[in-house]
């Protein structure tokens, strides 16, 4: 079986498909976030630290770290990304003890989140440019890392899940010729909103199957990408991925502090086998109960971090809490 290995310091996670599902947390990102680029960009980290210790504590096993803030003071990324990278790579790896996902369309911020990063991290992202891959693989090669392959190319993200697989095929092809093992390379095959294209589940289940049969690679996506744009987008990513799962997607770069969306992978986790005699959901369960209680999904899920309750395995291991 294909395995993915991440590390931090202390902690290794392991992305298969025997494994249990990945959550990337996601939120440690500006772009979108108005408020936390000017934080960024003042120097204000205070919702980054936030972020980090709320994500872990509602199950993340694997926090992705974006630096991409456009400075009003200095509109060159290339200048400020590294930097920047460096300093929020450096503070969250102080707060909690999971692997990083180094997240940048700066190569130079990417090198430079590889130098600060404890650990093995996962690099996002690779794409079927050729520039790109020129640019990345060589890093990926250097630093002995996973990378995130993502399935659009030189001529844009096609709507044809055949040409998106070709993409990835010629990624993991050009990656071998660096030297790097298929089963560092972990395939974004691109989930389309289904609110504009309706076959765009079954698309991305039929792509996983073959990613996962052809390829042998294991898989992530944007979860929330399916639900862009419509009503109770909350509840289509709670179904949108368990399917997923099924299919055999093995991680997913996500929002770990939804509820709804958390306990369907706990729920899939334990459906597969992935969390024997079902000891993880019931832990989940008991957070469940906290929040019926009154208490807020993040609340009742870091009390419970901080208490031992609740958590998910990393690799074959057990999680172990931050001292």
């Amino acid at each position: 079986m294909t395995r993915t290995t991440v590390e931090s310091k202390s902690k290794t996670v392991t992305i298969g498909f025997d494994e249990p599902f990945c959550v990337i947390g996601e939120r440690i990102n500006p772009t979108g976030r108005k408020k936390l680029a000017t934080e960024l960009e003042a120097g204000d980290f205070s919702t980054v630290e936030r972020d980090a210790l709320e994500q872990v504590a509602c199950g993340a096993m694997v926090l992705d770290v974006n630096a991409g803030v456009v400075y009003n003071s200095n509109p060159d990324p290339n200048q400020t990304e590294p930097p920047l990278m460096v300093k929020m790579l450096e503070l969250v790896q102080g707060l909690v003890d999971v692997p990083l996902c180094i997240d940048s369309s700066v190569p130079a911020a990417l090198e430079a989140g590889l130098e600060a990063a404890h650990g093995r991290p996962l690099l996002n992202s690779v794409t079927g440019e050729e520039d790109r891959m020129e640019a990345i693989l060589p890093l990926v090669r250097k630093y002995n890392v996973p990378v995130v392959a993502i399935s659009n190319d030189d001529t844009g993200i096609s709507e044809d899940p055949d040409v998106r697989f070709a993409v990835a095929r010629r990624i993991v092809e050009r990656a071998a010729d660096h030297g790097i093992p298929a089963h560092d390379i972990v395939v974004d095959p691109l989930v389309m909103p289904v609110g504009a294209m309706g076959s765009a589940g079954r698309q991305v289940f039929a792509l996983v199957r073959r990613l996962r049969d052809e390829l042998g690679v294991n898989t992530t996506c944007g979860a929330s990408n399916i639900s862009f744009g419509l009503p109770n987008r909350h509840g289509i990513n709670a179904a949108f991925l368990p399917m997923a799962i099924g299919a055999g997607m093995t991680s997913a770069i996500m929002n770990p502090v939804r509820q709804v969306e958390m306990e369907a992978i706990r729920a899939a986790n334990f459906l597969m086998n992935h969390d024997p005699n079902g000891a993880e959901w019931i832990r989940f369960a008991r957070v469940l109960e906290a929040v019926k209680e009154g208490k807020s999904f993040a609340e009742a899920s870091a009390e419970a971090a901080a208490g031992g309750a609740t958590g998910g395995r990393s690799g074959r291991g057990a999680r172990r809490r931050r001292a």
